[in-house]
Formats: C-alpha cells, structure tokens, sequence
C-alpha cells in the first residue's frame, strides 16, 4: 500500500509534466534558447498574478508536505497543470514550432527529467522527486539548453563553412548594420538605394545572429551577387564579433546607442562595447554622430586609419573655423514639417493613406555640405535615413543618385506605418518598437496624425505593453512613458502585466482617471520612485503633449486589457472617423 501511495501522485505528476514541457519549450523557443531565459520568465509568470502566486505557493507546499504525506505531491501537478495561467501551451501570437532544434532540446530535457525521476525512485522519494520536476521544469528546461549548446554548435559550423565557402567564391562586399535601434529600417533603406546599381541581398525579418546570416547566404546568395546587407544583433559582448569574423564587413554601420536589452549588458557603455566589435575589422565605418559616445568612437576609428563616414539627423556640418573649413558630418537629413499634395497609397488596405493636406515629414539631404535632395516625402527617422545615405557614399554612388532614391525609401512594416481601418479611424502600427527614443517618436508623430484635418476634436488613443528588456530602468521608463501617453492620448489602454503598474503609476500622475488607475492595483513592474521618474523625464526627452503637437489636452482615460486582442476588439467598437489610434510596441504572449 505504502508503494502505491508513492507511485499514484508520482505518475499524476508525471503526466502533468507533459503540458508544463510544452509552455517552458515555447518560452525557450521564443528566447532564441538562451540557457537560464526559462527560469527567469517562470519567475515573472508565477508573480504575474494572485492567481498564479497562489498556483505556486501550493505547488511548493506539494513538494515540502510530500515528505511526510505523499499524496499532498498531487498539488504540484494541479498546480503544473493549470499554471502559470495565461502562458498557454500552443500560443497566441507565438506558437510552438516543432522545428528539429526544439525536437533535440525536448529530448534532452526529457532525459533530465527522467535522470532525475529514476534516483528519486532509488531511494523510495517517487512522491518528493515527482513533484519537484513539476515545477522544477523551466529550470530542467535551462539545463538541457546548456547540454546540446556544443552540439548545436557543431551543426551551425557546418552551415557557416558552407556560408563562408559560398562567399568566397562569389566575391561580394558586405555592409554590416548594427545598433540599439533602427537597425532593421536602415538596413532596408541601405538595401533599396544600392539595389538600382548592384545586385543587393538583405537579410530577411530579424535573422541577425549566425544562423539567420548563414542561412541568408546559403540560400538567397547566388552568383551574380554583389552586395550583402547584414543587420547583426547582439544579446552578449562578443558576439557580434563572432558573427564579423564569419561575415567580414567592408562597410560597418552603428545607428544608435541606447538603453535597450539592458537587462543583459546592465549599463549603456557595455552596449556601446559590444555594437563597436562591429567596426573592427571594416575598414569603412558609417556613425551617427548625433550621439557623442558615437562621434567619440568616430574620431578613434580615424585616428586608427580608417575612413569614417559622420552621419546626422538634424546637423548639415561645414563651415569655416578659425580660417578653415570644417566638418563634422559627411551625410546629413534634416526635417522640414510638410503636409500630403494630392492622395497617395492606394494599394491596398496595407499601404499608408494620408489624404490631400495630411502632416507629412519632408526631409533635405545633404552630402558633404551640399544640400543634394529637397522636400523629399519620407516616413522614417532622419537619422536612419542619414546613415543608409551614408554607406550608399561609402559605396561609390553619387549624391544625384541618392537624392534621387531617397525619395522613395520603403516603409518598414510595423514602425509608425499609418493606415485608414476599415471603420474609417486612422492606425499607427508602431508595435515591432520598444525603446524610449522610438516612444518618444510614436508620440509625436500620433499628435501630428490627431492634429490632423477633421480630427482635432478625435479619440485619440495609445495602446501599450510598455517597454521591456530595459534592465533596472525598466519601471521608470514605463512609468515615464505612461505620463507623457496619458497627457497626449483621451483613452489609454495598457496590455498585459508585465509593466502594469509602472504604466499606471505615470497616468496617475498625468491625472487620467478609470478604474485601473486607483489604489488598488498592485500587479505587475514595481513602481518608479519619484526620483526615477524624474530621471527618465530626463532621458525620453520633450513631452509629446506639447503646444505644437496639435492635440487638446482632455482628461485621460485608462483601461486594462488581457491582450492585444481586447485592444484591438475595444477600438473597433468605440473608434471611428476622426479618432486616431497608436499601437506601440507589442510584446509576444510569452510575456505576462
């Protein structure tokens, strides 16, 4: 009997290890299968809620009370099986891919699981051991990670010698794009002003580690190719100069330095660090040197003997000096505010639709003092847009040339795209972005939107998640960026828990009013001191609310949704003509 007291939660518990393997696989999965990115999301999860707190405290007490008791070890499988709730097992805007990777890393962790299961059984402690897999499976997850990183290694050399192979024998130029943000809009716009004169390859989506790059040549690189663009991203220091010792760039390009993905580098500088291996072995490095940790960066690369290209998004250069002329940026855009003449983007639901008189940015491009293209049509950030005409000089093309493709850069899908939803409002699609600077822009591009002809006296909303992956400046941030939405926007609808309370706490003191922002809520980000909040105020910069954003200030109102889907369902039935709308930032659902 005694046996079998044992064996029956044991075998309850290991049939609830199937459906928490599959929510810790995906989160692994989600997080590019970084050993320890399992844990630290079942840490957020099991405290995203009183609901999930009180899964895990039983779970916990399942294991502890199994000793003495062992059916009690039949609450940790309750407790695996029905949580964390809201991390769900096929997925929502992130599902579970069985690719082979996933297969191997299943396999493993089974294998660790099991391991653990038979010397448990050996010393007559099935009810205990059982248990303990059941939540302990994040952290088995982080462990099996960690095993197949060496043979997982050997499979992606041998796609990278077949890569390298492949790019010897073609003879391309590699430009090299990195940065904290804007990587991905710059590369596109690199892309599209090299491709009228040279067979141009960029690299699709966000395939910016060394299996992305690999797979990018292996597949897309044929013989007549005479340029690769390669955006690199980096998740620790020395990693993108690894994937540069495998893709030597002859053109290198920093876009940005900011605070994202502190959560892994702790500190700016580290950031700036690791985006510079990227300069090392390029012999031409484009910069934007509105930043002065970048133009610092850029006098040292020169002093060192390479060519630096200075890039701007507000500052033309030249000019005379003590008798002299000087010259701090190579490339320059500058912003005129324009408005639409005539009605364009008619191609489909998709495109941009601004009608006759809407607000519009017009940029003038200057290349070496010289002003080369005036009153160009263009959505993206000047700064973006400075550095692609900057490695398109690097290149050999002429400022005619330039001047004559900048004009019509694409748009990057999902960074402050506008387009009319069928009810007639207007959208901002700005939810692949998730850094403060990029905020700040979001904001006030919304206020030029809502300012608008017909829409002066709109609904104008923000819906956010807020943004992550900042490290300890995270709630301060969010708390920030709360305030400055609730001044600009009349409803504010925050999404999920993962950076609730820090949102709130900011509309809060923006004055909005609603339920979610009264006293009792306390889920989610910890809240921003006083002293923080002033310090973001700092960072983010101007209000968006300000006079010239053409938005009346009326009281804030604020909601709570589950999901982006409840947001998006909420607009389409309160939101019409002359409401204006701004999704910023979007996180998957492996996030509370």
């Amino acid at each position: 009997m005694a046996a079998a007291t044992n064996w029956l939660p044991a075998a309850v518990d290991l049939v609830a290890l199937g459906p928490a393997l599959a929510r810790w696989l995906r989160v692994a999965q989600r997080e590019h299968y970084i050993p320890e990115s399992a844990s630290t999301f079942a840490i957020r999860w099991w405290g995203s809620s009183a609901m999930n707190a009180g899964l895990m405290v039983l779970g916990c007490a399942g294991i502890v009370f199994a000793a003495f008791w062992p059916l009690a070890a039949l609450a940790a499988g309750v407790a695996g099986i029905l949580g964390p709730v809201g991390l769900t097992i096929r997925g929502r805007t992130a599902p579970l891919r069985w690719t082979r990777r996933l297969r191997t890393l299943a396999a493993v962790t089974a294998l660790v699981l099991g391991g653990v299961m038979v010397a448990g059984a050996a010393f007559g402690r099935e009810a205990v051991v059982g248990a303990a897999l059941v939540m302990g499976v994040p952290a088995a997850v982080d462990l099996a990670c960690y095993i197949s990183l060496p043979f997982e290694s050997l499979l992606l050399k041998r796609h990278l010698r077949r890569a390298a192979a492949r790019l010897a024998k073609v003879g391309l130029r590699i430009v090299a794009v990195t940065g904290s943000y804007g990587k991905t809009s710059t590369k596109l716009y690199v892309a599209h002003l090299l491709a009228g004169t040279r067979s141009t390859v960029a690299t699709p989506g966000s395939y910016n580690n060394l299996a992305g790059l690999a797979r990018t040549v292996n597949e897309q690189v044929g013989d007549g190719t005479e340029v690769l663009v390669a955006e690199m991203g980096a998740y620790r220091p020395g990693e993108i100069r690894e994937l540069c010792n495998w893709f030597p760039p002859d053109v290198a390009v920093i876009t940005a330095v900011g605070p994202v993905h502190l959560e892994r580098f702790r500190t700016e500088e580290r950031v700036l660090a690791a985006k510079s291996e990227i300069a090392e072995k390029a012999p031409v490095v484009v910069l934007q040197v509105d930043d002065k940790r970048l133009a610092a960066l850029a006098s040292a690369l020169e002093a060192s003997g390479k060519r630096v290209v200075r890039c701007s998004g507000g500052n033309p250069g030249g000019g005379l000096e003590g008798g002299r002329e000087v010259r701090d940026t190579d490339v320059a855009v500058l912003v005129q505010e324009g408005t639409v003449q005539g009605t364009r983007g008619a191609q489909g639901e998709s495109s941009s639709k601004l009608a006759d008189g809407e607000p519009i940015r017009r940029y003038s491009v200057f290349v070496e003092g010289k002003l080369i293209g005036d009153g160009l049509a263009i959505e993206g950030s000047p700064s973006n847009v400075a550095c692609a005409a900057g490695v398109a000089v690097a290149m050999g093309l002429s400022g005619q040339e330039i001047a004559g493709l900048a004009g019509s850069l694409p748009q990057p899908a999902h960074r402050l795209e506008v387009v009319a939803s069928a009810g007639g409002c207007m959208v901002l699609d700005d939810t692949y972005n998730s850094n403060p600077a990029g905020c700040r822009e979001a904001l006030r591009r919304l206020g030029q939107v809502a300012g608008g002809s017909g829409r002066e006296n709109g609904r104008v909303v923000v819906v956010t998640p807020g943004m992550v992956e900042l490290g300890r400046i995270q709630a301060e941030e969010n708390e920030r960026f709360g305030k400055v939405a609730a001044e600009v926007a009349t409803d504010l609808l925050v999404v999920g828990r993962t950076n609730r309370s820090a949102l709130l706490a900011g509309a809060r003191r923006a004055g909005a009013i609603g339920e979610a922002v009264g006293p009792s809520e306390g889920s989610g980000a910890p809240r921003a001191t006083e002293h923080q909040a002033a310090t973001a105020e700092a960072r983010l910069g101007e209000d968006a609310s300000d006079p010239g954003s053409g938005i009346s200030h009326r009281q804030c109102r604020v909601r709570t949704v589950a999901t982006r889907d409840d947001a998006v369902r909420w607009a389409r039935e309160n939101l019409g003509p002359g409401d204006v709308v701004l999704y910023e930032n979007d996180l998957p659902d492996h996030y509370p």
